[in-house]
């Protein structure tokens, strides 16, 4: 039998009600038609580049986006739909996030409480500390005495002591020293190894290939592949959509090989295919209509010549 997904999110859709120059509204789409599975005891890594959407899921997932915000698509934990309600009951008890930003501190308590919460879970906060080479002082630093790679290992320690099935860590590790941050990854792997799930959103695809089981690529708010790790190790031969492939191509152990045009803006997106415009291989059929995801040699694709 199938194992059940933890997360499922089908066909999600995030819009902005915006105002123009003129002063009239419109509707900003930023993600749509993004499709992501994560199953229990793994790691999905989402990688892409700025602005395509990564960090936008994390906060559609979480029920953190504003106010002038819209969703459309499925959202689901443990087979129950994400209502806003259910998010807000979830947050930091079964879906745990370790944000991009180190404003999400507290500024006005130690950083200690923070980490250990109300359960007074010290034990488990001096250990963490002690992983990820902070000194046990500073448990009584306030957040401004810290440096950017210490607060991104206290935000880091908050998330993996919080006992959430699911972990969304958005770029946990830059600002970190190199063996802080292969200690903090390692803490993840540890964890799913446990059964939790972790979605590790990065941009540095080595990363994403060392630790996650699973990759997603993200591309102008949508997903274009979901593969194993290890196809991503293989080569451009494993993988399925020309991006993916232009993605390891782009590594600098693997030519640093460039890709023309750049990534569309929100509001500006081509019909059809989103890649086509930058896509070598592209047919009149890819302009057509958006392709739908679809299932390939053991992962997913959105891509109607992939093979």
């Amino acid at each position: 039998m199938k194992q059940a997904a933890l997360l499922h999110i089908d066909d999600l859709s995030v819009s902005f009600r915006m105002y123009d120059t003129a002063l009239e509204q419109r509707d900003l789409t930023v993600i749509s038609n993004l499709s992501l599975d994560v199953f229990p005891g793994e790691i999905v890594a989402v990688a892409g580049s700025s602005g395509s959407g990564k960090s936008l899921l994390a906060h559609a997932v979480m029920g953190l986006l504003p106010p002038n915000a819209s969703l459309s698509g499925t959202m689901r934990y443990k087979g129950e739909t994400l209502t806003a309600q259910r998010q807000e009951t979830l947050r930091g008890h079964e879906i745990a996030l370790v944000p991009q930003s180190v404003t999400f501190l507290d500024p006005l308590m130690v950083v200690g409480s923070q980490v250990a919460g109300e359960e007074k879970r010290g034990k488990e906060q001096k250990e963490i500390f002690s992983r990820l080479g902070l000194a046990p002082e500073t448990a009584r630093y306030y957040p401004f005495q810290l440096s950017g790679g210490m607060a991104r290992r206290v935000l880091a320690s908050t998330a993996m002591i919080s006992g959430a099935p699911l972990i969304i860590a958005d770029e946990p590790t830059p600002g970190m020293d190199g063996p802080s941050a292969l200690e903090a990854l390692r803490c993840f792997r540890a964890l799913a190894d446990k059964g939790k799930s972790v979605i590790l959103i990065t941009h540095d695809l080595d990363i994403a290939v060392g630790i996650a089981d699973r990759l997603a690529v993200f591309y102008a708010g949508t997903t274009l592949e979901t593969a194993r790790a290890g196809d991503f190790a293989a080569g451009v031969e494993a993988l399925r959509h020309p991006y993916s492939k232009a993605l390891w191509e782009a590594l600098p152990q693997n030519g640093f090989k460039p890709i023309p045009g750049f990534q569309p803006y929100a509001g500006e997106l081509p019909s059809g295919c989103l890649f086509a415009p930058r896509c070598a291989g592209r047919t009149a059929e890819c302009e057509a209509a958006v392709p739908s995801m679809r299932e390939l040699r053991g992962g997913t694709v959105r891509c109607i010549h992939a093979a």
